[in-house]
């Protein structure tokens, strides 16, 4: 299982500004679950407090109000049950890719040969079984996120969060990434929160999409694109996917937020 959900998630930092105390309301009473096996993709400006409800989720911010919880167990700091990819791969420069995805194994108290065995078996699951041995300065920026992928996956966790995970990546490496993301979720079924900017990839490959704006949830809304998504070049063509996208660009720029 792999069930996510929060539940009336509040987030308020305090900052300083020119002397005088300023509150900034990241979040104000979220509220969704991501199913096992889903994908829920967070689409909404900067500031709009995404990024924010996915460090919440994986333990490394704290809720001002409200709960997170998976498979009903209340979230109270990071743990092997959610595995975190950001946008950048922040791969340690001077291990191999190998010693990389093995660094969370060990983590996890994994040693000897199942250790060296695992970390391989979700380099190859990416596509990186020539690569082992290449160190990060070696790797592309696709390879390098492939790396964070694997390191994620390896430890298995029940979900998976994903903070733009391409969106460093030029745009045909980025469509490969979004191809392989599919293909892994295929083979896996982990459950995903992903964070993105970019209204295509949303809908390519979410189950759902949460639009955020302000802190807030503006809608949520189901995407019909039937699964597998083996060819995403395809989907695009669709008018599932062109009918879907209006309705998210629709949500991102209404005049008023709809109530939740």
């Amino acid at each position: 299982m792999g069930q996510v959900s929060l539940i009336d998630v509040s987030k308020r930092f305090t900052l300083r500004v020119d002397g005088a105390v300023q509150v900034v309301e990241a979040l104000d009473r979220v509220s969704f679950t991501v199913h096992d096996g889903e994908i829920v993709a967070l689409i909404g400006p900067s500031g709009c407090g995404k990024t924010t409800a996915l460090r919440i989720v994986m333990g490394l911010e704290v809720a001002s109000h409200g709960k997170v919880t998976v498979d009903g167990r209340e979230v109270t700091g990071c743990g092997f049950d959610r595995g975190m990819v950001f946008q950048f791969a922040e791969l340690l420069p001077w291990l191999t890719a190998l010693q990389n995805v093995m660094f969370g194994l060990e983590m996890k108290g994994m040693r000897g040969a199942e250790l060296s065995d695992t970390a391989t078996r979700y380099l190859e699951l990416v596509g990186l079984q020539d690569s082992l041995s290449r160190r990060p300065h070696q790797l592309s920026g696709g390879m390098k996120q492939r790396v964070g992928i694997a390191r994620a996956l390896a430890v298995d966790p029940k979900v998976m969060l994903m903070d733009e995970p391409f969106g460093a990546l030029d745009a045909q490496t980025r469509e490969t990434m979004q191809q392989e993301l599919m293909r892994l979720h295929e083979r896996t079924r982990k459950t995903i929160l992903f964070v993105t900017h970019d209204l295509d990839e949303a809908v390519l490959i979410a189950d759902r999409i949460v639009v955020m704006r302000e802190g807030r949830i503006q809608e949520i809304m189901q995407v019909p694109l039937p699964r597998p998504r083996g060819d995403l070049g395809r989907a695009r063509g669709t008018k599932e996917f062109a009918d879907t996208r209006y309705r998210v660009w629709q949500a991102l720029h209404a005049d008023l937020p709809t109530m939740h």
